[in-house]
């Protein structure tokens, strides 16, 4: 797929001195798979809703006996998955699928596996993977499925011998004493969970207990024929060597008619005696202990929640270590009292070495293996003794093996042996001394290693956590014991490879080279970056800069190097490839400017690495001996940065008449500012800077003499900047009017008068020329869909008119006509208002002579009014460079009347409004109609996600027109006919702003000019039962009420609330009585649908203090709250839930994917619709409809 993507292989230096020709892009492989965290566990992927099979899945393959079974079937008996396409091959996929995950979690080293795979045998879709299941239900469906699998192999009993066990009922007759009794077969225990205080007191009611039938409630005893008093009871007849418990959380409430999930406190034992339950008791205690090893949690509700497990490491596979304990320096090498038998780093790179399979590494892998090894890096402890890791190894050639580009070591064949043997004999005394000198290691194997696995994460946990786990919304939901006498062979002990198949061995181990290998390929690629090296013998500093003697392609090389390496190594390379280098190299980083290349920084510290000293991709590295170039000593740092200045100043000539003369000249940074006049050979004058940020005011400004001692940078001078001298010996000649302003905009003047001042003519003409010819570089484009970057580019004066404008670009694309108007873009890329402001003002000159000197006087001009006036200029419009504007088809309206699509709005709600509800799934939108989804200010949950907004047409209508006359022109609408609406009165109208209902339109009888609607506004009428007037201090909220024991809300109903005092106490007051529920035992929240959070609207209005900015404080549509028209409100009553949490299952996935929690609400929607217009009476929050879960099996009989 990725052709030879891999296959190049990336040195840790490349040079080339093409600069500038043209770059190629760096191939980057994919990034693969995390490697396993600190505790060596693999968690698994979930898919979208997979948690409650991640977490079985992982009991599963913690059962040593149920995976060592599994994994004792060939493919003799199993098939193979290379021939599950074969329609005549017998292939078992889902037994070979589970072998092959439970090998991935023990052997492959990535931090979480993929069922992916797995899930295809069972012939899942990708909507099953989405959807939420029960993990009691899955246990016992996947263990039909693989009895059903494994049919006419030896493992066709896997199931029944590990798991299957029997209850016996027995009623016994008091008269005769006759027993009937019943055996049933069971895979796991089923215990109640309501008014049970815990495991052990739910088998005693179900195991030990006895129902007596007497009085009203007698027994028909076969033997007696006749109805009698008599026992009834169960016991457990035979045990299964592992014990599932299901526990009953989730009842229903048949006065509520609901289902909901049991939090109470329900205790569990970490060794449990079945010898009372059981029938048999003659046998020692022994064959009655069952030991906890899995205990897989719920939270959450009935309707929805997460899975994850906590699991015992029996084989104590992982690394056990808390957090804390892990924050603690280990006991390792540096801890040991020998010293001298550890102190030779020789050693210790050879130990490093023969402990690697492939006897090959990384030189920069090996330095953090070291780090690791005896807990200090090689820098800090062996550097000023013996060098840089790499040339440690250069001088030991006889033990190691460096690649040709240095980047990998391995040891030298008759080295290793030794190296073996040493291993050996160092690893005896060092395990000696870790056992002596840490008591607690030794008990460390011994005691219960438990992990939390939550998906992909593993975290160690102690077993007094299990105790958490006994109530509330997160709780244990099933149970999972052995059998205490069941014992792991010795070898099995941290030995992930026991008994695990050759070929799935042979797989992983390749799965493994391979992944490393990418693993490599990736870091080195995503670690390498280039250099630009500017060699100082090509260079010569000229006009205050470094400029190349020759040309930038010979001056420059490119450099490909590891930012991992230090300064020390860039140095020594850059040795390495310029062999004519002599005497010292010092390394700098510089910059282009302007001016030309400046030093800025030298750079110190050989220890460091590039990514320490912040060196950055595409870097321009200036490479000399740190004083000179070319014998010039050059300036260096920040301060003194060349600024490239454009000076304008007479021209040497006629004492009458001086042409200003323009100079690129530069300057230091740190310069004074007088030293212009050195640079032009002037005696002195004045100097003025050009204020380029000035509105409508002068544009030079004289600097002081007491300021010419000061640097270009302290009077704001940069590059680009412009300088005005004028020689001050001669006023008559001044450039300056008489009160010492030079002037060059135009926003005080009309007209400009050119004189003649050499009077080599005698007449005086007066002409009308543009006041300014500065040039505009915009970007243009037709329609409104315009995607960056695919906008023509046009260069006008900014004193044409918008009609001249309009005319230049419709010839670029070739369009006749004269029914388009223009329309700037903002900055959302979204069309704004037509360019269609006031009229321009005209600009004059006169003219004499080729040598003139300009002087301003102000002209009044007539003003006139053009509302829709496309003659105004670019420049009063304010354009500016780099704007874009789009050419919009259609005239623009006449003045006062206003275009305004019209779309339909109706939010869910418990009520239906108008003749008929609109057919989301079936209508067709009018031409030129698109439906919009949106996101409602109506609903929470699944209900208040989107609403879909449709197009009922364009209403036009002047702005003296009422909001009333608007609803009345938009009920003659075509698209509105097929509803009943009484009167405009029964419409509520919103604008749309963001594709949502935004502000709410109130008085009918208020004209739309008041309103400031714009021009661009689109209005959206919702349906009402009645009529509604609502009065300027009422805001409409959409209230809904939390379903107890759900994540989730009714639909939504509209409450009208005084926000006069906007007080949290009005509005809980206002709740309470609109639900008839005491305030105090209500909590309300305002939910934000963009961030899918909710706030809750607390009583901290209540504690009110005498300052005064408390107050400010108070109002509810200030911050944090910013309540207004439409917002939602979610109510819960604390007569029935308690708990403080007011968020949905979609407010989950909405937070970690917002696309994809819009996605979930858009489907939400669907369904609730259709909920809507099949059953519009149906009362509450419709619940996703339960889908049955199901693994397909073929036939293997």
């Amino acid at each position: 797929m990725f052709g030879d993507l891999f296959e190049e292989d990336y040195s840790s230096v490349s040079t080339t001195n093409q600069y500038g020709k043209g770059k190629e892009l760096k191939a980057k492989p994919l990034e693969p798979p995390a490697p396993r965290e600190f505790t060596n566990l693999s968690g698994i992927r979930n898919q979208g809703g997979t948690c409650y099979l991640n977490s079985l899945l992982q009991t599963l393959h913690f059962t040593p006996e149920f995976r060592e079974a599994l994994f004792s079937l060939g493919p003799e008996e199993l098939g193979s998955l290379e021939e599950k396409d074969n329609p005549d091959a017998k292939v078992r996929i889902i037994p070979l699928q589970l072998q092959r995950l439970f090998a991935q979690l023990l052997l492959l080293d990535q931090e979480a596996a993929s069922t992916a795979d797995l899930t295809d045998s069972f012939g899942w879709t990708s909507n099953e993977e989405m959807r939420q299941h029960d993990v009691q239900e899955l246990n016992r469906i996947l263990f039909s499925a693989l009895e059903t699998s494994l049919v006419g192999t030896s493992g066709h009993d896997l199931i029944n011998r590990l798991y299957h066990g029997t209850i016996v009922n027995q009623i016994v007759c008091k008269e005769c004493k006759n027993v009937s009794e019943k055996q049933e077969d069971f895979l796991d225990l089923t215990v109640a969970v309501k008014n049970v205080t815990g495991l052990e007191d739910a088998l005693w009611n179900m195991y030990v207990e006895e129902e007596v039938f007497d009085c009203d409630n007698l027994y028909h005893c076969g033997s007696c024929d006749r109805l009698v008093k008599a026992a009834k009871s169960a016991k457990l007849r035979k045990l299964p060597p592992f014990l599932t418990v299901s526990l009953l959380r989730f009842n229903f409430d048949f006065v509520k008619c609901e289902r909901y999930k049991e939090t109470s406190c329900y205790t569990f034992p970490l060794r449990i005696n079945l010898k009372p339950f059981c029938e048999q008791s003659q046998l020692d205690d022994l064959e009655y202990m069952y030991d906890l090893f899995s205990v897989i949690i719920h939270k959450g509700g009935c309707y929805g929640g997460h899975y994850h497990v906590y699991i015992k490491d029996v084989d104590h596979l992982g690394n056990w270590q808390l957090q804390e304990e892990k924050s603690k320096p280990d006991v390792n090498l540096k801890d040991l009292q020998n010293e001298e038998e550890i102190d030779d780093p020789l050693m210790i790179l050879k130990t490093i070495l023969s402990q690697e399979e492939s006897n090959l590494i990384l030189v920069d892998l090996l330095g953090q293996k070291f780090l690791k090894k005896i807990g200090i890096s090689w820098n800090k402890k062996y550097r000023k003794q013996y060098g840089p890791l790499r040339k440690f190894l250069q001088l030991h050639s006889q033990i190691f093996l460096l690649s040709s580009d240095q980047s990998k070591v391995s040891l030298l064949k008759n080295s290793s042996l030794q190296a073996e043997s040493d291993l050996q004999r160092k690893d005896q005394q060092i395990f000696k001394t870790l056992t002596s000198e840490s008591p607690g290691l030794n008990d460390r194997t011994s005691c219960s290693h438990w992990f939390d696995i939550n998906d992909s994460k593993v975290q160690p946990i102690e077993e007094k956590d299990i105790k958490q786990q006994f109530q509330g919304k997160e709780s244990a939901y099933m149970l999972f014991y052995r059998k205490s006498q069941l014992q792991r062979p010795p070898e099995a002990r941290a030995n992930p490879r026991y008994r695990v198949p050759c070929h799935l061995l042979n797989e992983m181990d390749a799965a493994n080279i391979e992944l490393q290998t990418k693993r490599t390929e990736y870091d080195s690629t995503n670690n390498i970056f280039e250099l630009h090296l500017h060699l100082g013998p090509h260079y010569h500093f000229f006009n205050g800069a470094l400029h190349p003697v020759v040309s930038q392609t010979e001056s420059v090389w490119d450099l490909t190097f590891d930012k991992r390496k230090t300064l020390g190594d860039l140095r020594q390379s850059i040795f390495q490839l310029l062999e004519f280098w002599e005497g010292d190299m010092v390394l700098s980083v510089a910059k282009f400017v302007p001016a030309g290349l400046h030093i800025y920084q030298t750079l110190d510290g050989d220890d460091l690495t590039l990514c320490d000293i912040e060196i950055a991709d595409e870097e321009d590295i200036f490479v000399w001996n740190g004083v000179e170039v070319g014998g010039i000593q050059i300036p260096t740092g920040i301060d003194c940065e060349p600024l490239l200045l454009n000076v304008l100043h007479p021209a040497t000539g006629s004492e009458e008449c001086r042409q200003l003369v323009e100079s690129p000249l530069v300057f230091p940074a740190n310069a004074e500012v007088g030293t212009v006049f050195t640079a032009l050979a002037i005696p002195g004058g004045v100097i003025f800077t050009s204020n380029t940020a000035s509105v409508g005011g002068e544009s030079w400004t004289a600097i002081p003499k007491e300021d010419l001692k000061k640097t270009f940078r302290e009077q704001g001078l940069r590059n680009g900047s412009s300088i005005l001298i004028q020689d001050s010996s001669n006023d008559n000649n001044s450039l300056l009017t008489k009160q010492g302003k030079w002037i060059t905009t135009v926003n005080e003047v009309d007209w400009v008068q050119v004189n003649n001042l050499c009077q080599l003519e005698s007449e005086e003409e007066q002409v009308k020329i543009s006041a300014t010819v500065n040039a505009l570089f915009l970007f243009f484009a037709m329609g409104s869909d315009i995607q960056p970057g695919s906008e023509m580019e046009i260069i006008v004066e900014e004193t044409i008119s918008v009609r001249e404008c309009l005319k230049i670009m419709l010839e670029k694309f070739g369009l006749p006509g004269d029914t388009w108007h223009l329309r700037k873009m903002d900055w959302c890329y979204e069309a704004g208002e037509p360019l269609c402001e006031e009229g321009n003002r005209g600009i004059g000159f006169t003219n004499k002579s080729p040598v003139v000197c300009l002087f301003l006087a102000e002209v009044t001009s007539n003003k006139k009014e053009f509302p829709y006036s496309q003659d105004a200029t670019l420049k009063e419009l304010m354009l500016c460079s780099g704007d874009t504007l789009l050419l919009t088809e259609g005239k623009l309206p006449s003045p006062g009347l206003l275009n305004v699509p019209i779309w339909w709005y109706q939010p869910p709600g418990p009520k239906s409004q108008g003749k008929r509800h609109l057919d989301q799934t079936n209508c067709t939108p009018s031409q030129g109609g698109v439906w919009r989804a949106t996101s409602t200010p109506g609903a929470a949950g699944d209900v208040h996600a989107d609403v879909p907004l449709r197009y009922l047409g364009d209403v036009k209508i002047s702005e003296d027109a009422t909001l009333g006359e608007l609803k009345a022109q938009a009920m003659t609408l075509p698209s509105l006919s097929e509803f009943f609406i009484p009167s405009p009165a029964f419409l509520r109208a919103w604008t749309v702003d963001s594709k949502r209902p935004g502000r709410l339109l109130r008085k009918n009888q208020q004209q739309l000019r008041e309103y400031k609607l714009g021009r661009r506004t689109e209005i959206c009428l919702e349906p009402l039962q009645k009529e509604e007037h609502l009065g300027p201090q009422d805001m409409l909220l959409r209230t809904q009420m939390r379903l107890p024991g759900e994540r989730a809300y009714a639909l939504p109903m509209d409450m009208v609330w005084d926000a006069a005092r906007g007080t949290a106490s009005s509005l809980r007051q206002r709740v309470a009585d609109f639900y008839s529920l005491p305030v105090e035992k209500i909590e309300i929240a305002k939910y934000f649908p963009d961030k899918f959070e909710w706030l809750p609207v607390s009583s901290w209005n209540q504690q009110i203090t005498k300052r005064k900015k408390k107050k400010k404080q108070d109002n509810l549509q200030g911050a944090p709250y910013y309540l207004k028209d439409g917002d939602i409100i979610g109510i819960k009553n604390l007569l029935v839930e308690e708990d403080d949490d007011f968020s949905t299952v979609r407010d989950d996935i909405g937070r970690e994917d917002p696309a994809l929690g819009k996605r979930k609400s858009l489907e939400a929607l669907r369904v609730q619709s259709n909920s809507l217009l099949s059953s519009a009476e149906t009362p509450g929050r419709p619940h996703r409809p339960e889908a049955s879960l199901s693994i397909h099996v073929g036939s293997f009989r």
